[in-house]
């Protein structure tokens, strides 16, 4: 028999708890783009050349990358709610920092503890959705979440390119700082780490089914088990080749390509990389709906991965200016390459259910680890055929350098798709539940 409950107030308990994560989310997304706008100034404020630049922008990236797997670790064992609220904290403070930075280090500093407080939001938000969620629509809710979160993305492009026309650098990112230090106290006021906790039954309950086996193992037992679970990995390497060699150039050296190569100017540029971000939003929850009503996840992501191999192809051979080619192609990329989102689904599938925050960890840490990587490698690319031009205080690259730095970007794809071809097929259910 399903226990009694206020279904409009569980309701009103779930969305307000989902709206909390994906605000916090947003500005994950912010704070991993917004390098891209701000290259130019960052360049100028602090003097460097492009990998040292890369290399700051990926700051973020090594230490969200080294804190995926602890961050699973804590969403199956803490809680969503005060590693979120603990996250969002500390990604303020980095956020202040990083505005008020007057050197180097210290900009490396703010930088650092900005993808230190951000790298446990998404695994928490991810983690949440599997309990307060029916797993039939976990591609859709992901989806959902893919493009609400990407708003924050969005915003980092066209909206801050504008901001910086009437605001510094300094005091967006001070902004953004004390937005999430209120996150941080929203957080803690209305999360809760699962429908129990909130006094309401579990949702496989509500269903009328049996609820879920909680954790009986020490967390490094049930690590391990996720590690050796060879199901897992593809998903990580599908990540790493495509969402990471995506989120590298629509967060850093997408804009600069444009501005360098074809004279656009930051506004315009931001406009390319904005089409970029706003398709792969629109993607996410498209390709998570059509594998939900497939009840497939391997095609979806095979077929994303190939055309987004394609466009990576295009970006290096095809004769695309600025304009309707260059715009079409832009907007391919972050269409194409929104398959990222169906590995998390993969992930959770292939484990045992209370795992699921330290499997869609381990998925993860392939997208940051490919970003963290391409975003210096890029930059180094570039510096070694750079010929010593500069203007402002800013290194101009020639076209010949971008199309060099293009062959990574390829070569990420490619390790995508031979990943998507190693995908288990789960059919949208957990496949270790009878």
């Amino acid at each position: 028999m399903t226990p009694t409950y206020d279904p409009r107030r569980f309701q009103q308990v779930r969305w307000a708890i989902y709206a909390v994560l994906v605000l916090a989310y947003m500005s994950v997304f912010f704070h991993r783009m917004a390098p891209a706008v701000v290259s130019a100034e960052l360049m100028m404020a602090f003097h460097t050349t492009g990998a040292v630049l890369g290399s700051l922008a990926a700051m973020y990236y090594y230490i969200y990358t080294v804190m995926q797997i602890p961050a699973g670790v804590l969403a199956d064992t803490v809680g969503t709610r005060a590693v979120v609220t603990l996250g969002n904290l500390v990604a303020g403070i980095g956020s202040i920092v990083f505005g008020l930075a007057e050197s180097m280090e210290m900009a490396m500093t703010g930088r650092f503890l900005v993808g230190l407080g951000v790298s446990v939001i998404f695994v928490g938000l991810m983690k949440s959705n599997t309990v307060w969620f029916r797993e039939r629509i976990y591609g859709l809710i992901s989806g959902v979440t893919l493009l609400l979160g990407n708003v924050g993305s969005i915003l980092a492009a066209g909206p801050l390119a504008w901001l910086l026309g009437h605001v510094s650098w300094r005091a967006a990112f001070v902004g953004i700082g004390v937005f999430s230090l209120l996150l941080a106290v929203l957080s803690l006021l209305i999360v809760r780490n699962r429908p129990e906790d909130a006094g309401f039954p579990s949702v496989r309950v509500m269903e009328g089914k049996t609820a879920h086996a909680e954790r009986e193992r020490h967390w490094l037992h049930d690590m391990r088990a996720v590690w050796g679970n060879l199901r897992v990995w593809p998903g990580f390497w599908f990540n790493f080749g495509m969402a990471g060699g995506l989120f590298a150039f629509a967060g850093l050296w997408g804009i600069p390509l444009l501005r360098d190569v074809h004279g656009l100017s930051r506004d315009a540029a931001a406009q390319y990389t904005t089409l970029t971000l706003l398709a792969m939003a629109l993607g996410t929850l498209l390709l998570g709906w059509i594998s939900d009503r497939l009840g497939r996840r391997q095609p979806v992501m095979v077929g994303s991965a190939l055309l987004y191999l394609l466009v990576c192809a295009g970006l290096l051979w095809l004769p695309w200016t600025p304009g309707t080619s260059g715009k079409l192609l832009f907007a391919l990329l972050g269409l194409c390459g929104s398959g990222f989102v169906l590995s998390y689904a993969c992930a959770k599938e292939v484990c045992a259910p209370a795992l699921s925050g330290m499997a869609i960890s381990v998925v993860n840490t392939g997208l940051f680890l490919g970003a963290a990587i391409m975003q210096p490698l890029f930059g180094w690319v570039l510096d070694r055929g750079w010929d010593g031009t500069m203007l402002n205080g800013v290194r101009l690259y020639s076209a010949a350098d971008y199309h060099a730095a293009l062959w990574l970007m390829l070569g990420f794809a490619a390790i995508a798709f031979v990943a998507a071809l190693r995908l288990t097929e789960t059919r949208g259910r957990n496949i270790t539940v009878a």
